[in-house]
């Protein structure tokens, strides 16, 4: 029987080490990036419409919805199952799905919960969406790249699921920057705090290496900040769209991009304390956010 050839399209941050992980487990592999970059072990295409026409299966590991519409085209996916890794507005994977079906292709998402550095390590948690049938023809493939798979229904749920995901993910981070960039305010170390933190209850893989990059001013990218609000503007449209309050993605939201405005695009997430560092320079002196009334109550 002949074996199934993959192709995988985007090289980037994320995509490079989850294609490297493929091609080290053993698939026939076919890539495109814009770049042209070439990756060890596997077949490098001119133009995405070849890996369409070599692959049964082709992962798709891209920017946006732009980056998307500029290889997915038409007739080309035909007798493919394109399977979307990256992140998305649900309703644009949704009519994405509509479009390749059209064509004569099978969709499924599968975004992926994870930075470089589980990306790397083949640990990425990825949520499943799709036919299901599809998405077991896909669920194997996953293996060298993902840790688990978990399924979570029809498209876009999977889209869905990763917005979810990535408020808990974009909340967490800016306030692990709001704190150190507090303790370092009071004239507090900021590794003594670190060690508090990964010491205590609330320590995870993310806080570790968050928390690291901000004591050690190493804000080599893991997950970008330009990523990051481009994320954050998704899930706040789509809690708009559900008629759902985001209080804290909204002043997130502005903060990434006043990191951006920074400079600091291509830093990773953590570089979000320069925002919040920002604030503060351009606050007047001897001015008070708040004296403990008027509701402006202590955590019990």
């Amino acid at each position: 029987m002949k074996s199934m050839v993959l192709g995988f399209l985007g090289l980037g941050v994320m995509g490079r080490p989850m294609a490297a992980n493929l091609v080290a487990a053993g698939n026939e592999l076919v890539v495109w990036t814009r770049s042209g970059a070439e990756l060890p072990g596997a077949r490098s295409a001119s133009r995405p419409g070849e890996v369409f026409a070599q692959a049964d299966v082709v992962f798709l590991m891209l920017a946006n919805a732009a980056a998307i519409d500029a290889v997915v085209i038409g007739p080309e996916v035909a007798g493919c199952t394109v399977v979307h890794m990256g992140t998305t507005a649900p309703e644009y994977s949704a009519g994405l799905g509509e479009r390749i079906r059209a064509a004569g292709g099978r969709y499924v998402e599968a975004p992926v919960s994870g930075s470089r550095g589980p990306a790397e390590a083949g640990q990425l948690v990825a949520m499943l969406a799709g036919e299901e049938d599809d998405r077991d023809r896909v669920r194997p493939l996953l293996a060298p790249m993902c840790r688990e798979v978990v399924d979570c229904g029809p498209v876009p749920q999977g889209l869905l699921m990763k917005l979810a995901v990535n408020t808990f993910l974009i909340s967490m981070v800016t306030g692990l920057a709001e704190a150190f960039h507090f303790a370092q305010g009071v004239g507090l170390d900021p590794a003594l705090l670190k060690e508090v933190l990964d010491a205590g209850p609330m320590a995870s893989f993310v806080s570790r290496g968050k928390a690291g990059k901000i004591v050690e001013e190493d804000f080599a990218v893991q997950a970008a900040i330009r990523d990051v609000h481009y994320n954050n503007r998704l899930v706040v449209e789509a809690a708009r769209q559900h008629g759902l309050a985001a209080p804290l993605l909204d002043v997130c939201r502005e903060l990434y991009a006043e990191t951006e405005e920074l400079g600091r695009g291509g830093e990773d997430m953590a570089s979000v304390i320069h925002a919040v560092r920002a604030r503060t320079r351009s606050r007047p002196a001897g001015t008070h956010l708040g004296d403990g009334r008027s509701g402006d109550r202590g955590l019990a």
